[in-house]
């Protein structure tokens, strides 16, 4: 431990998707979108440890980017969100709640009907998995470009914290330096700017394919079933 810690590189940076042995599963509460679950786990030589987890669908948020006279920008939405009291800065996100739905299907469907938006060119840009330690929400941001509007008479009729929602097409350097300077708390939007800026300077050459594979989620479905 300490300063004798060993020395790596990039390519031990990988993690393993893999759960210990659960014991006994409880149920304490179930809720509406997410449950409370209490764990007996196996850690071997750490012995058998009781942990408390909120199960989650998982999600998916997406950074719609287009340029506005040469200079890209990001649209952002401003959101009520009750359990945190605030009406914050995101990207647009939604829940993974359709069986089956590709990820990318279901960001699509989210950019459609919170802010009217179609995208023929889709990359994943980042994975974020929000609170492992209790929240493992699992989160893919993608990247979201040739942009075009929803036509009219296919726009979703929106309800609830959705009608008061505030789009704003902001440079995408704003939003990074705003992110840097504590005025955007969402992780997932964090994640996602903070993703798009290192990637820009890089050419986009660290994007993945809209299918990439996600072993993180994929780990946390399994946990659940």
């Amino acid at each position: 431990m300490g300063l004798r810690s060993p020395l790596g590189t990039g390519a031990d940076l990988v993690e393993e998707w893999v759960s210990e042995p659960v014991l006994e599963v409880q149920t304490p509460f179930r809720g509406l979108i997410f449950d409370v679950r209490r764990d007996r786990v196996d850690l071997g030589a750490g012995g058998v440890v009781t942990r408390d987890l909120v199960t989650h669908p998982g999600a998916v948020a997406v950074l719609a980017l287009r340029e506005v006279d040469g200079v890209p920008h990001v649209l952002m939405i401003r959101q009520y969100r009750h359990a945190s009291a605030g009406h914050v800065w995101e990207l647009p996100a939604g829940l993974l709640d359709v069986d089956g739905e590709p990820p990318w299907e279901a960001a699509a469907r989210e950019l459609a009907e919170e802010v009217d938006l179609l995208a023929d060119e889709w990359h994943v840009l980042a994975d974020d998995v929000t609170s492992p330690g209790a929240f493992p929400e699992t989160v893919r941001i993608f990247l979201a470009r040739q942009l075009r509007d929803v036509p009219p008479e296919e726009a979703h009729r929106r309800t609830a914290e959705e009608l008061t929602l505030r789009p704003l097409w902001v440079p995408l350097d704003d939003a990074v330096d705003a992110a840097l300077a504590g005025r955007i708390s969402n992780s997932a939007t964090l994640v996602g700017l903070l993703s798009a800026g290192l990637a820009r300077q890089r050419g986009w050459s660290s994007l993945r394919p809209r299918d990439a594979a996600w072993p993180a989620r994929d780990a946390q479905r399994s946990l659940r079933s």
